[in-house]
């Protein structure tokens, strides 16, 4: 926490989020040490969301879509709160998870995001379900009106970029704002093989074996603005 508070800092940003997946177990020592070097900490959680009801044990659902959601207000963050923590004692299985009925109930003072390749936008984009993307997207921005924004990516994932143009086309017909964002795992590029080895930690694992939790890119590090700038310059609409 302390390295991404200072790296804000050297990179000159105003403020820095923490998404951690599923939990908010740093939110509080994150937002004291953001506060006091006077940064403003955004704090949030890239949720699990089950496509059914999260209490139900399903055995052939084990894969769940992500949503990225930030606290704005004081509402938001006992909101964000009651969710992680119904996660965990009513939605666990493999992974802490809430179903979209459950979020409904406590979207009030929340912002929510598309979240990666792997959010259920982005991921219907990815299968050619276009469809149920924009399904999908109907239902967020009901339940989040103004507060939901589409959520790209470019890290050197091919998938990344066909949700991105799909993403691109859906903010068109709706008016939807684009969000350029940065899945980050470690701080620095060259960290990518620590991370590596604490994956296999982490599953029992080594380096060597080939059927193990591997990314397939190196570039999930802290970018500065200037990066994401020259990064997402490929895009006709331009970068701010």
């Amino acid at each position: 926490i302390d390295d991404i508070v200072n790296k804000a800092i050297e990179f000159n940003m105003p403020a820095v989020a923490v998404t951690d997946h599923g939990n908010m177990f740093g939110a509080i020592e994150f937002y004291e040490k953001a506060v006091k070097k006077g940064i403003k900490p955004i704090i949030g959680c890239e949720m699990y969301i089950s496509k059914s009801d999260m209490k139900l044990k399903n055995v052939n659902e084990k894969f769940y879509n992500h949503l990225i959601l930030l606290a704005k207000n004081d509402t938001g963050y006992k909101n964000l709160s009651k969710l992680v923590s119904m996660s965990y004692i009513d939605g666990f299985y493999y992974k802490p998870r809430i179903d979209k009925n459950v979020l409904k109930e406590h979207a009030e003072g929340l912002i929510a995001m598309s979240a990666c390749i792997k959010g259920e936008i982005p991921y219907e984009i990815v299968k050619g379900r276009l469809d149920a993307a924009e399904e999908t997207l109907k239902f967020y921005l009901d339940v989040f009106k103004d507060d939901f924004y589409l959520e790209m990516q470019v890290q050197g994932i091919e998938e990344q970029l066909i949700a991105n143009n799909g993403l691109i086309e859906l903010s068109k017909k709706y008016g939807i704002p684009l969000v350029a964002t940065n899945d980050c795992h470690y701080l620095l590029k060259e960290d990518y093989e620590a991370h590596d080895v604490l994956l296999c930690i982490q599953t029992g694992k080594t380096v060597e074996d080939k059927d193990r939790l591997k990314f397939s890119t190196k570039d999930l590090y802290f970018r500065s603005q200037e990066e994401m700038k020259e990064i997402f310059r490929q895009y006709s609409f331009g970068c701010r």
